[in-house]
């Protein structure tokens, strides 16, 4: 398998190389993912503090459809708002999620990437420096282009603690594990 970030059919050059850029890291999101239980995705660490993977999954995926809607300039549907929830609970965490089904979370993905796909094939690349603001109060701006980036970026963030996650959860299952490891990754709390 080749790995480029040739820029996608049908979009204009750099605006189709960071569509790609955020399309390679959802797909590595469902691969990192792939056959995680139901147990293990609501598990939330060694300690039962941190977010868990179905918690991240759903945050990513918050967070890259208020990116979407902020691209096309329009503010996001309260209909959406209220389906996917808020992008933090009311003591500024990440909302709980447990016992919803990987496939549940990935097909929710998906279809935000779908709209991400869309969006992008109607912009060009002087779209990309339209400034927009975001935040959780709009207080911070940034350009569409940074936008873009920023979801590819903040994708494969959230995925090292999938990771760790997943590696924690291996451990537990076996009886075993290192100290270090929990100390390491205390910053994802």
């Amino acid at each position: 398998m080749l790995h480029d970030l040739q820029g996608e059919a049908g979009m204009t050059p750099v605006v189709g190389m960071l569509y790609s850029a955020v399309k390679e890291n959802s797909d590595r999101l469902r691969s990192i993912t792939e056959g995680m239980s139901q147990e293990e995705i609501d598990y939330r660490g060694l300690d039962g503090h941190y977010n868990s993977a179905a918690q991240l999954i759903k945050h990513i995926m918050v967070v890259d459809l208020n990116w979407v809607y902020r691209v096309k300039g329009e503010p996001l549907p309260s209909s959406l708002q209220k389906q996917h929830g808020p992008m933090i609970d009311e003591n500024n965490r990440l909302p709980m999620v447990t016992g919803v089904a990987l496939e549940v979370l990935l097909a929710q993905y998906a279809e935000v990437m779908l709209w991400l796909k869309e969006t992008c094939e109607k912009l060009v690349d002087a779209d990309l420096d339209r400034v927009v603001t975001f935040g959780h109060e709009n207080e911070k701006q940034a350009t569409i282009r940074w936008g873009l980036w920023h979801m590819a970026d903040h994708n494969r963030y959230h995925q090292a603690h999938i990771n760790q996650l997943r590696k924690w959860y291996k451990q537990c299952k076996e009886g075993v594990y290192n100290e270090f490891d929990s100390h390491r990754s205390s910053h994802q709390r």
